[in-house]
C-alpha cells in the first residue's frame, strides 16, 4: 500500500502502517518540532511542509507520478471537536483544515482514505454555540449534534467512497492505554469492516498494563517538573490512588476551588496503577486535572515512558524542548494501533458480534445518529 500522510506529527500512525507493510510516499506537517522529529528518524522521507491549505493537489500528483496511490491518511487537528476543549466545530480554523483535508484527499482519488480523530467528532455540530450563549440563540440545522460528521460523510459519498467508521478504545488492540478515537475508512470498492478487538475479550490476551509497557525500560530519561502542591501531596498516595485517597482534612488545601467545581476530578493527584492500562496520555503529564504521576516515584511519567505507552520503539528520537516532546507523543496515534489499522485494511476480518470496541454504543455508521456520546 503506497500512501501520502497528512498531519503526520511524530509519525506514530505512519510507523504503524510501515510495520503493516505500507510505503509512505510523502508526509505533510506544519509544526517545526514535529518536522525536526520526522527528519531525525526518517531523513529520506519526502516532506511537504506548511499549512495543508497551501498545498496544490497538482504538486502532489506530480510527486506521486506514475506510482499507484493506494491511500491518503491523516488525523486533522482535533481541538475543534474535542469534548475536553473549546470545541468550535467546522467554523473553527482547525475545523476548516479538516474539511480541506477531505477535499484534498478526494481530489487525489486514492482507493482508500483513513481519518483518525477524537470522540467529539461524533457529536460536533457544524457551528458550535457556547453554553453561555445558548439561552438566547435560536437552534438551527447547523447547531445539531453530528452536523460536522454528516458534512464529511456527504463529501466522501459524493466522491464515490463507501464509508465505515467506529469509536475504538486502543487498549482493546494491544496498546497499554485507555484511549478512545474515531477511525473512519473510506474506500472506492467496498465498505471496509470494523476493526475487531484483539485484547480483553473472551479467549483473548488480557489488556496490556502500565507494568507491561515499562518493564525493561531502564533509565527513564528526563521528565517534567511537578507543581508545588503535587510535590506536597503525592508522597501521601500509593499506586492507583488520587485525591480522594488523601485524608479528608487535606482536601480543601490540596484541591482548592476544584473541590466544589463541577466536572471530572479523577485526575487530580493521580498516581497510575501498575496493573491497569494507563489513562489517556495528554500533551502534558502535570496538568492538575489530568496528572499522570508515576506509581511510586515522586515525578510524572517521563518522555520515554510516554513513548513506551504509545508503543513507540525505544530508539525513536523526539526533538525540541521537553514540553514539545510530551506534546508530540501525546498527540500521536499509538504505533501498535496504526499497525492494526494497516493490516486490517489489507486483510480485513469481520468483527465477532459480541465484540465491543469501546464503552459506548451507537458509534458506528450503522447505528450513529449524531447524538452526543
Amino acid at each position: 500500500m503506497r500512501y501520502l500522510s497528512f498531519f503526520s506529527g511524530a509519525l506514530g500512525l505512519d510507523l504503524g502502517l510501515e510495520r503493516a507493510g505500507w510505503e509512505c510516499l510523502g508526509a505533510n506537517e506544519i509544526d517545526r518540532h514535529c518536522l525536526a522529529t520526522i527528519r531525525a528518524n526518517r531523513p529520506r522521507l519526502p516532506l511537504f511542509e506548511g499549512d495543508i491549505r497551501s498545498i496544490d493537489p497538482g504538486v502532489l500528483r506530480r510527486h506521486v507520478g506514475h506510482q499507484r496511490l493506494d491511500a491518503v491518511v491523516g488525523g486533522p487537528p482535533c481541538q475543534a471537536f474535542s469534548t475536553a476543549g473549546r470545541r468550535q466545530g467546522l467554523n473553527d480554523d482547525r475545523g476548516n483544515v479538516f474539511l480541506h483535508f477531505v477535499d484534498l484527499a478526494t481530489a487525489l482519488e486514492p482507493k482508500t482514505i483513513v481519518i483518525e480523530n477524537v470522540r467529539g467528532l461524533l457529536s460536533a455540530p457544524l457551528t458550535h454555540v457556547p453554553h453561555s450563549a445558548r439561552p438566547g440563540v435560536e437552534k438551527r440545522e447547523e447547531h445539531k449534534p453530528g452536523g460536522a460528521l454528516w458534512l464529511v460523510l456527504d463529501k466522501l459519498a459524493l466522491a464515490g467512497y463507501n464509508v465505515s467508521f467506529d469509536l475504538y478504545d486502543v487498549s482493546r488492540f494491544g496498546v497499554p492505554q485507555v484511549r478512545e478515537r474515531v477511525v473512519l475508512i473510506a474506500d472506492l470498492d467496498r465498505r471496509v469492516p470494523h476493526l475487531s478487538p484483539t485484547h480483553g475479550g473472551p479467549s483473548q490476551p488480557p489488556l496490556r498494563t502500565l507494568r507491561d509497557a515499562l518493564t525493561g525500560l531502564g533509565e527513564p530519561g528526563p521528565w517534567a517538573s511537578l507543581r508545588p502542591k503535587q510535590r506536597i501531596f503525592l508522597p501521601m498516595l500509593g499506586p492507583g490512588e488520587n485525591w480522594r485517597d488523601l485524608p479528608p482534612e487535606d482536601w480543601p488545601e490540596s484541591m482548592g476551588g476544584a473541590l466544589t467545581a463541577t466536572g471530572g476530578r479523577v485526575g487530580f493527584y493521580r498516581r497510575l496503577a501498575w496493573d491497569e492500562p494507563s489513562p489517556t496520555l495528554t500533551t502534558s503529564p502535570t496538568m492538575p486535572a489530568t496528572l499522570l504521576a508515576h506509581p511510586t516515584a515522586l515525578r510524572p511519567l517521563s518522555v520515554r515512558e510516554y513513548a513506551r505507552i504509545q508503543t513507540f520503539p525505544d530508539d525513536w528520537v523526539f526533538t525540541g524542548p521537553l514540553s514539545e516532546q510530551y506534546r508530540q507523543i501525546g498527540n500521536a496515534v499509538p504505533v501498535e494501533f496504526g499497525r492494526v489499522i494497516g493490516e486490517h485494511i489489507v486483510r480485513p476480518a469481520a468483527r465477532r458480534p459480541e465484540a465491543r470496541a469501546s464503552r459506548y454504543v451507537g458509534t458506528c455508521e450503522q447505528t450513529w445518529v449524531g447524538l452526543a456520546v
